[in-house]
C-alpha cells in the first residue's frame, strides 16, 4: 500500500483535474503516480509541461529506453513496469531491445551512446568526464540534445524517487527493477 495516499480522480484538487484529462486521453486511463502528482496540481502541471516540451525533441523510443535506463539504476520497480508496459505497447520496441536498455545500452548505435551517457549522468549524478561526452557527441548528438538527454535523466529521477518515497502502488503488469 502507498505510504503516501494516491487519491481518487474525483479527489484530487480542483486545479489538477483538466491536467488528469489530458493524461487520459493520451494514454487511455490516469496511472497512480498521476494521481499521486496530482495532491500538488503545481507538480503535476509542471512535470507534464517538460515532458511534453522534451516529446518534441527527443523521440519516445529514445525517451523510454533512458527511462529504463535510469529505473534500473534507481531500482524503481513502480518505473521499470510503467516503462517497460510503455516501450512495448507505446514506443513499439522489442524484449531484446527493452533488455539492453535496462542494462544501460541499445542495440541502435546512435542511441546506445545516449543510453550509456545518460546511464553514466544518473549513476554518477551528472559527473562525468570529457571523454565521456566526447563520445556522445561523436555518436551524433548535438549538444542542445545533450541537454535534453540530462533533462530525461532528471525526469525519471525524480519519477523514481517520487515513486520510491510514496511505495506507490504498481498499476501496470509488474516488472522489478532487480531482475
Amino acid at each position: 500500500m502507498s505510504r503516501i495516499a494516491v487519491p481518487a480522480r474525483e479527489a484530487v484538487p480542483e486545479a489538477a483535474r483538466p491536467l488528469l484529462d489530458a493524461v487520459e486521453k493520451k494514454l487511455g486511463a490516469v496511472p497512480n503516480l498521476f494521481r499521486l502528482m496530482a495532491t500538488s496540481p503545481a507538480v503535476l502541471d509542471g512535470y507534464l509541461a517538460k515532458s511534453a516540451a522534451l516529446s518534441k525533441t527527443l523521440d519516445a523510443k529514445l525517451r523510454e529506453r533512458i527511462a529504463l535506463a535510469v529505473a534500473a539504476i534507481n531500482g524503481c520497480d513502480y518505473c521499470m513496469s510503467a516503462h517497460t508496459y510503455l516501450a512495448t505497447n507505446l514506443a513499439k520496441l522489442p524484449a531484446d531491445e527493452i533488455a539492453r536498455n535496462r542494462a544501460g545500452g541499445s542495440g541502435e548505435p546512435k542511441a546506445d551512446a545516449a543510453v550509456r551517457f545518460a546511464a553514466k549522468v544518473a549513476r554518477e549524478r551528472g559527473h562525468v568526464s570529457d571523454a565521456e561526452l566526447s563520445q556522445v557527441r561523436l555518436a551524433g548528438w548535438s549538444d542542445a540534445q545533450i541537454v535534453e538527454i540530462v533533462a530525461v535523466v532528471a525526469e525519471n529521477v525524480f519519477t523514481n524517487f517520487l515513486n520510491e518515497v510514496a511505495k506507490t502502488d504498481i498499476d501496470f503488469p509488474v516488472v522489478r527493477a532487480a531482475a
